[in-house]
């Protein structure tokens, strides 16, 4: 099964929408409750990057028996340095989102902690595709 859903960038209502409508479907589908918690806080913080730092994109997840497969796909500013961004505590987020509770340099770290494979693809000035795989039985955190 794959579904297909659109994050708009800097929208901070709708922000968490596309991580909860995946976190139904796992639940509808039976996977482990860790599975589950993995694939939530992965998508979250994937869904809120796409909402701060690059005006949104779309997010297209994939459910099988071995395997959860998200892909982020946006068309945004591009990760200049990503040793930088994969450091707890960095972060490029805009004073506004900042002062909304957001911002806090923990997004691709902890993608990278709850995820089975994380794969991320970025080019300055064209934009970013995280894929994160998570798995049943994965890391045990």
């Amino acid at each position: 099964m794959v579904r297909e859903y659109t994050v708009y960038g800097n929208d901070f209502v709708r922000a968490g929408e596309v991580s909860g409508k995946i976190k139904t479907i796992l639940k509808g589908l039976g996977y482990p409750p860790e599975m589950i918690r993995r694939a939530a806080i992965t998508t979250y913080e994937a869904e809120m990057n796409m909402v701060i730092h690059a005006d949104g994109g779309r997010v297209r997840a994939s459910f099988s028996p071995e395997e959860v497969v998200l892909v982020f796909a946006d068309q945004g500013p591009g990760i200049a340095d990503l040793n930088l961004a994969m450091q707890a505590g960095w972060s490029t987020a805009s004073e506004t989102a900042r002062q909304l509770g957001f911002g806090g340099g923990m997004g691709l770290p902890n993608i990278r902690r709850y995820s089975d494979a994380l794969d991320i693809d970025t080019k300055v000035g064209t934009g970013t595709t995280l894929t994160i795989t998570i798995r049943p039985g994965g890391r045990n955190l």
